[in-house]
């Protein structure tokens, strides 16, 4: 059987709506936890998937959160295996700074649905399903566009919101993994920061209820779409 390794930095922001589909095509998922779980003898090309998600701390935040140390040297070793690797949010801002790339605050939060501008490489891409579909963001960093990576969509207040890097590596810096049946675990695990940020969980919560079952739909068809290319890949090179 296949394996999909997840890095979970908190315990809500999971695989949501992706779990599914990875168990439909055969994946094995785990989730370890890197402020927990001793990344550091661990085989960076065991698993035929790696997926760093989202958390509430800084790419660089080392100094306050040691563990990221650890989590940055198997993301590193995992780069230079070629094999495939997905990040969501912060797990797409930490392969960014690995991949040379500036990460920085926005000096505010982008927090809410709204729809991508998909480049033209974009709309090329597995990201064409997005198109036009509200996706969740959630964050108050942001990344430059790593060397060699494509840019492949944006929003008017975040430019740089995915990037694929070859094949193998695709950077999100929003949600579309988010399950629209479990906000209520994002409103009550964020509420402090939504409160000083000014956003509305009734808002976020009425939201979900509209476009949940759209980006369910467009986040499978477009992680289905890349989990084939890596499929087609690992054929081309047996």
């Amino acid at each position: 059987m296949k394996t999909a390794l997840a890095l979970r930095h908190i315990h809500f922001e999971d695989l949501g709506t992706l779990e599914p589909l990875l168990r439909e095509r055969g994946f094995e998922v785990r989730y370890l936890d890197p402020a927990e779980d001793d990344l550091s003898g661990l085989d960076a090309d065991a698993s035929d998937l790696l997926i760093a998600l989202g958390g509430p701390i800084g790419a660089f935040d080392e100094a306050a959160y040691p563990f990221l140390a650890n989590e940055l040297r198997l993301l590193e070793r995992r780069l230079a295996s070629g094999r495939p690797l997905l990040g969501i949010c912060l797990g797409a801002q930490l392969i960014a700074r690995l991949l040379g790339a500036a990460v920085t605050p926005m000096g505010f939060k982008e927090i809410g649905f709204g729809t991508l501008t998909l480049t033209d490489e974009g709309r090329q891409s597995v990201l064409a399903p997005l198109a036009g579909v509200p996706v969740l963001h959630w964050h108050g960093d942001r990344f430059d566009l790593p060397a060699n990576g494509r840019l492949l969509a944006g929003t008017d207040r975040c430019a740089q919101q995915a990037y694929a890097v070859g094949d193998r590596v695709l950077g999100l810096q929003f949600h579309l993994e988010a399950d629209a049946g479990r906000i209520e675990r994002w409103l009550v695990g964020h509420c402090g920061e939504l409160a000083q940020a000014g956003v509305d969980p009734h808002a976020l919560r009425a939201d979900a209820d509209e476009h949940g079952a759209a980006l369910a739909e467009a986040a499978r068809r477009t992680i289905g779409a890349w989990l084939d290319r890596q499929r087609d890949a690992e054929a081309l090179a047996e």
